[in-house]
């Protein structure tokens, strides 16, 4: 458990100095740092940060809310696939779930 908070610290750190970087105060990075949630979306955000070098706050901001909806859409489409699978396997096996013995 240590193990996943040190990396995610040590991400939201890494974004904050990026966010510093561009002249940004270190408030808006851990703020994005915590609604991006993960080391993932945070090296993501990152890699926009050096990329694009955005000007204002409302660019970054904007990033990270796309990224956020990014996220929501892949839970969302992951979420539907798991569903689907089931009703897949009922329509194949039944109600009793294909269980021959009786």
């Amino acid at each position: 458990m240590t193990d996943k908070k040190s990396e995610w610290e040590k991400s939201r750190d890494m974004l904050v100095a990026s966010i510093r970087g561009l002249g940004f105060p270190d408030e808006l990075g851990y703020e994005i740092a915590k609604q991006l949630g993960s080391p993932k979306a945070m090296d993501r955000m990152r890699a926009y940060l050096y990329n694009v070098k955005p000007r204002s706050a409302e660019l970054v901001v904007d990033e990270m809310l796309a990224i956020c909806s990014d996220i929501d859409n892949w839970r969302r489409k992951k979420a539907a696939e798991e569903a689907n699978a089931g009703y897949n396997e009922l329509l194949y096996y039944g109600l009793d779930g294909g269980d021959e013995s009786d």
